[in-house]
């Protein structure tokens, strides 16, 4: 005797293998492995480094336009003696000295910046004016009370610059010096980012500085900073005279170069942002020294 299944059970038994089979598909789709993005450690390595004839040299600038690199030297061990001994020399980026003496007569030169097609370096007490093609010292700013000059940074035709002592920043703007903003302890490096932020480094930190004068610290660990580049994206380089230099971003900071157990200063230092190398000038030692940031 044959037994008849009915129609309909069939199709019932059907579509539950067909179920069967779909779940069983879906379990075997393997998921694409979520791939990370790798991140970098901070660090800086050694290319080379310059001479030692750059006699005192405390500032390092980049020209982006000829690919000459800049030097203040303080020629001495006082950085406040007006004994017109202080020069500017270039370098390539090789590290060779292309010319000791491009200016001379300076007394204790220290940053630098490029606005209006001119070399502006802070000396002292006043804001001195360089042709960039002949060395010619065409104009120089006596700052009203100034003590200590220092860092400077510009942003097209501005020229910003700090007073150590005095914990104030300043700009020159249309042949006119005034007052950016005041009672920053200690106030030394100075960047302009590219979308036109200023920030500095004082006894508190590094600090955004707005445009009413008031100031917002960043980061309270990298106190007393010399040097400050802006890499964009809430990233910096900053150094500290004694021999530190620090990545800093939003999530703190790192040490990426400690040279005091050589007594090797880190001072006002210079970028070339499309190598991504850091020029170091380490004062008493005489030299510059070129590093490859990785970041």
């Amino acid at each position: 005797m044959k037994l008849r299944i009915p129609t309909s059970i069939l199709g019932l038994a059907t579509i539950a293998f067909a179920s069967c089979s779909s779940e069983k598909s879906v379990e075997t789709v393997q998921e694409e492995p979520i791939v990370l993005e790798e991140t970098k450690t901070p660090s800086l390595t050694l290319l080379w480094e310059t001479p030692a004839t750059l006699e005192t040299v405390e500032s390092v600038l980049f020209d982006s336009q000829s690919g000459k690199i800049y030097t203040s030297n303080i020629i001495g061990q006082n950085p406040t003696e007006k004994d017109g001994k202080g020069s500017i020399s270039i370098i390539d980026t090789e590290g060779n000295i292309v010319t000791q003496d491009f200016v001379t007569g300076l007394n204790a030169p220290k940053g630098m910046g490029i606005a209006n097609g001119k070399l502006y370096v802070t000396d002292i007490d006043e804001l001195v004016e360089i042709d960039l093609e002949s060395g010619e010292i065409t104009q120089k700013y006596p700052i009203d009370g100034g003590q200590f000059l220092n860092d400077i940074a510009t942003e097209d035709d501005k020229v910003f610059f700090t007073d150590m002592n005095t914990g104030t920043v300043y700009i020159l703007a249309d042949g006119q010096i005034q007052k950016v903003s005041e009672g920053n302890e200690s106030i030394n490096g100075l960047e302009v980012s590219a979308d036109g932020v200023l920030y500095g480094l004082d006894a508190s930190g590094l600090k955004k500085i707005n445009e009413d004068g008031s100031s917002e610290v960043l980061n309270d660990v990298v106190t007393g900073g010399d040097g400050l580049i802006s890499l964009g994206d809430g990233k910096f380089v900053a150094s500290r005279w004694a021999g530190e230099i620090y990545f800093v971003d939003q999530n703190g900071e790192t040490l990426l170069l400690d040279t005091k157990a050589e007594e090797s200063n880190t001072a006002d230092i210079g970028y070339n942002p499309s190598t991504k190398i850091v020029y170091v000038p380490t004062f008493f030692k005489n030299k510059v020294a070129a590093y490859q940031l990785e970041y």
